[in-house]
């Protein structure tokens, strides 16, 4: 797909995405939808108000009426979609910095789009075939204020409240000044925790930090927890359709050793659990101790749906799947990444031990993660040709399901080209730190040097 990446589509706000550019999405969606209504939601990002416009001119003009639902967890959005049935167009760029935005979309169904779904769509987009309806038909838009609360109510009619609440657990609270800042403290509150928060004011600069809820980004949430005495700290990302986790100790928490310990309490024999190529060996313990099959996929919350979907068609039990950022999805659930849901799970692990312990079992690994930017076509071109000889020389086992996988063993090395921003990503896991930092950065000096060939 050249529009649509492995989680909607992203740019820098009015150079890369325009205006333009979002109200053709959105009447090629709504020319494929057929749909008398659709919503369109947005995260707090400055460049929102302005692409949610465009987005409900684009519907209206393909004769859609549009609910517009303000600033909204992109979860939320989705259980705004499968609680009235109707599409929405999602205004994010996620974890992406403050200059970019983006568009998701979302299915009646309130799941995002499956990659055949968005094909039907991008050729529309492409081929600029737009049915668009007389003056007379044209949609017309009406504010839904309901929509953040309604979503609070269901994730509390789904969580455990009575359990969590029996805990007497103190949150820390980092939504990042996202989406979450107007649903995230409220939950929790309503669990019956107590609640303490950073960042939590909704600002679409993110003054406080960036987006993505990443250790670099998050030593306020790590000081909060010490200094509150919390319990475990939560952060989201923009749209709060992930969280990352912090323990008693105000200690970073991998996101991969989280996602470990919430399959462990998933998982029954038989099941299946679906994740992506850059999978930690965590998750392969946990799959093959609990006797569950584990199906990997290229990279991005898109490609896990389809995954998800196939084998839910076929009568596997999928009860959890995700991937090391935070993004978890609990199918029996909803089929969405949902930050507060995944805490909710998390809290409810925290009933019997605290968070160091809780994920004690997953330590032992070390990842390392490097992106290197480019710059146009070439310098692209040069990292990925750099990559693909790496793979024709190496000895290790090598996966290209997405990207070039190299396993050794005893660790592994990823390196693959983001579908969101534009730069290569290298990611590396073993069981000493000093050996995921040495592939890596081998991987990396590398690929800067046919960089700088370029």
């Amino acid at each position: 797909m050249k529009v649509f990446g492995s989680s909607g589509t992203r740019g820098v706000a009015n150079e890369e995405l325009t205006p333009q550019f979002v109200l053709k999405v959105a009447e090629a969606a709504g020319t494929v939808w057929r749909a008398d209504r659709v919503a369109v939601a947005r995260d707090t990002r400055a460049t929102g108000q302005m692409l949610a416009d465009a987005a409900a001119s684009g519907l209206a003009s393909v004769g859609a009426n549009v609910d517009r639902l303000g600033v909204i967890p992109t979860p939320g959005a989705q259980a705004y979609a499968e609680r009235e049935s109707v599409p929405v167009v999602m205004i994010t760029a996620s974890h992406n910095p403050p200059e970019y935005n983006g568009v998701k979309l979302v299915g009646a169904d309130g799941i995002e789009l499956a990659v055949a779904d968005l094909e039907r769509i991008e050729q529309k987009f492409l081929a600029e075939k737009f049915e668009k309806v007389r003056w007379s038909e044209t949609g017309t838009s009406r504010e839904i204020e309901s929509a953040r609360r309604e979503y609070v109510d269901s994730l509390l009619d789904s969580a455990n409240r009575e359990k969590i609440a029996d805990t007497d657990l103190t949150v820390a609270l980092d939504p990042g000044h996202g989406a979450g800042s107007l649903t995230s403290p409220e939950f929790f509150r309503k669990l019956g925790c107590r609640v303490v928060t950073t960042n939590s004011q909704p600002d679409g600069h993110f003054p406080g930090r960036n987006p993505e809820p990443v250790p670099e980004n998050l030593e306020d949430l790590g000081a909060l927890v010490t200094a509150a005495d919390a319990d475990v700290g939560i952060a989201h990302d923009g749209d709060a359709d992930r969280a990352i986790f912090y323990d008693e100790n105000g200690e970073y928490i991998e996101g991969d050793a989280t996602l470990a310990a919430l399959a462990a309490a998933e998982l029954d024999p038989g099941d299946s659990v679906v994740s992506a190529v850059n999978v930690s060996q965590r998750l392969v313990d946990v799959a093959d101790d609990r006797e569950a099959y584990l199906e990997l996929t290229p990279i991005g919350s898109t490609n896990i749906i389809t995954r998800i979907e196939d084998l839910q068609k076929k009568d596997r039990h999928v009860p959890v799947a995700g991937e090391g950022n935070g993004g978890i999805f609990f199918p029996d659930y909803r089929l969405s990444r949902d930050g507060a849901f995944t805490a909710a799970r998390f809290l409810e692990l925290l009933a019997d031990q605290p968070a160091s312990e809780v994920v004690a079992p997953y330590d032992g690994y070390h990842n390392v993660r490097i992106n290197i930017e480019y710059s146009g076509d070439a310098e692209r071109e040069a990292l990925l040709e750099a990559a693909e000889e790496a793979a024709d020389e190496t000895d290790a086992d090598l996966t290209t399901l997405d990207g070039y996988r190299f396993d050794y063993g005893d660790a592994w090395v990823l390196t693959r080209p983001s579908g969101t921003e534009p730069m290569v990503r290298i990611y590396a896991e073993a069981r000493g730190e000093s050996r995921a930092i040495e592939l890596a950065e081998e991987m990396e000096e590398r690929l800067r040097a046919a960089k700088a060939e370029a």
